[in-house]
């Protein structure tokens, strides 16, 4: 059976005597895939990317809250192991996430309204 390429086909391969080879690293970056929607990909799993809405509580949820809150304030000298879920908004979408902490409480500010606590991980 006698080929196209026969009378070549067993010739040894050329090495350039003025040139050196080409690193391997570098001639396998010649067949790394093209991406030709550079970011589409993150795009889309952005898109995908799922948020819930802040619900608003009612007056009875909040005034529930408020006497939990006091429950908290009463018994704070104790240290308190609390649970806490609040609303993280999301930095690059509408909506956002609920986040559960838990952890022990050391001190609230009744004036900015914010729980000091540390948080067991």
């Amino acid at each position: 059976m006698t080929g196209k390429y026969d009378d070549i086909i067993n010739l040894p391969r050329h090495v350039s005597e003025k040139r050196n080879p080409m690193p391997i690293i570098d001639r396998a970056a010649q067949f790394s895939p093209f991406a030709a929607l550079t970011g589409y990909d993150t795009a889309i799993k952005e898109t995908a990317r799922v948020t819930e809405d802040r619900i608003e509580l009612d007056v009875y949820m909040k005034e529930a809250l408020n006497n939990k809150l006091q429950i908290l304030i009463d018994q704070l000298h104790e240290y308190p192991q609390v649970k806490i879920i609040y609303f993280q908004p999301d930095e690059k979408k509408d909506g956002g996430s609920y986040v559960t902490a838990s952890g022990t409480v050391k001190k609230i500010d009744e004036y900015q309204e914010v729980t000091e606590k540390v948080l067991a991980k």
